[in-house]
């Protein structure tokens, strides 16, 4: 009898899983969309000349803020984008296609970044202390 508790116990889990979660192909399609913005943004951030540090700290701070996914948005408070934008228009300014290029994206947020904090790291820090950049 135990045996069978179990086995209904890990089908139960797995329903949950494959009718709640995301599947393994979107898991993937989301890894690799996360891996090509994140190299969008490295030799963007090497071309602002910030080194290797900089950058793991950006890649820390978007993780945190979208995962590097460029349509994510957050529909509590209306910011969207890789940089998480608030508003999400506000990224115009860096191009016409900014809900849906991640280049535009990552520009403004380089931007921002140097305006506000000087470095992606002081934004890290700010973010770590205060839970928002």
């Amino acid at each position: 009898m135990p045996m069978l508790r179990r086995t209904g116990v890990l089908v139960l889990a797995a329903t949950l899983v494959t009718t709640g979660g995301a599947s393994a192909a979107q898991a993937q399609s989301s890894q690799a969309t996360s891996s090509k913005n994140k190299s969008i943004a490295k030799a963007m951030v090497a071309k602002r000349g910030w080194d290797t540090a900089q950058f793991r700290c950006l890649v820390r701070l978007w993780a945190r803020e979208s995962g590097w996914n460029h349509r994510a948005g957050n529909r509590h408070s209306g910011a969207y984008g890789i940089p998480q934008a608030l508003p999400g228009h506000k990224m115009a300014s860096s191009g016409r296609d900014w809900r849906t290029n991640p280049r535009t994206q990552i520009r403004w947020g380089l931007g921002y970044i140097k305006q506000r904090y000087k470095t992606p790291c002081r934004a890290w820090s700010h973010f770590q202390s205060h839970h928002w950049y």
